[in-house]
């Protein structure tokens, strides 16, 4: 596999992203952030969180053949481990990351998608691309975003909206009824979904964080084939340059409504010979 990446924090803010990958194996991690005013329990934060559960992710994918879910369960657990003496685990707002895994495995491509980054393949034969995401998040918060997205972005109101917004998910994390992400808790895994494709019939890959994605998900000015197109011609930076100019054009969020202005963007682009 043929991997390049690209990824950019949201303006002032760290990255809490993460991406990686290798010849045979790539992994992409969007980790939660905790608004201002919020507590997570932890001491170490999103950030270090996302980079420990992604590079022990990636190592594992190299060195094991288990099944990727049962990779990720170890690895959550794992990272439990590290911090469960110093950190309040317990914490509703503990950090937690989506997860999208995709692995070259002799003649197929098993993939992992858990919460809402995307995997978009380029499957020969077909019109449209096969797109994955898991968008149990987005049904939930479609209950709570009503106030926050009547708000101009940024405004005072608006942070104070959002924090409200992100503390009433909190009690759908990690529930048979909610939604699934990494976290503390290893069953996690078991919701993730998951699939094996031939790989000779996918010609290209692409693993995106919803910072990314939201060129077509939430703006809808482009289309996954489109997005296929432009990395595929110009890399995976030029599609973060375009998401964040779609963003500048909406400072307020009147014309897209969302919970950030500006958010971290990643994009993994994958090409098979």
């Amino acid at each position: 596999m043929l991997v390049t990446l690209a990824t950019e924090a949201a303006p002032g803010r760290p990255n809490e992203d993460f991406a990686g990958g290798t010849p045979d194996a790539v992994v992409l991690l969007d980790g939660a952030g905790t608004p201002p005013g919020s507590d997570s329990g932890c001491s170490h934060g999103v950030a270090w969180y996302a980079r420990t559960l992604g590079s022990g992710l990636l190592a594992a994918m190299v060195q094991r053949s288990d099944p990727l879910a049962e990779l990720l369960a170890d690895e959550i657990k794992a990272v439990a481990g590290l911090h469960d003496d110093t950190c309040d685990l317990a914490h509703p707002g503990s950090p937690s990351a989506t997860v999208v895994m995709l692995r070259h495995a002799g003649d197929v491509l098993d993939w992992l998608v858990l919460a809402d980054s995307s995997l978009v393949l380029d499957v020969t034969g077909t019109a449209d691309p096969m797109v994955v995401t898991d968008d149990r998040e987005g049904q939930v918060g479609a209950r709570y975003r009503k106030a926050m997205d009547a708000l101009d972005s940024g405004s005072p109101e608006h942070v104070t909206a959002h924090r409200e917004y992100v503390e009433a998910m909190r009690a759908h994390r990690n529930r048979d009824d909610g939604f699934w992400v990494a976290a503390t808790d290893p069953r996690a895994a078991d919701q993730a979904l998951t699939g094996t494709v031939p790989a000779e019939s996918v010609r290209s890959a692409l693993l995106l964080s919803d910072g990314a994605s939201r060129l077509v998900d939430r703006f809808h000015v482009a289309n996954w084939r489109e997005v296929l197109a432009i990395v595929g011609q110009e890399g995976p930076g030029e599609l973060i340059s375009l998401v964040r100019t779609a963003e500048r054009s909406d400072l307020a969020g009147s014309r897209w409504p969302r919970g950030k202005t500006f958010d971290d963007a990643t994009v993994i682009s994958v090409t098979l010979p």
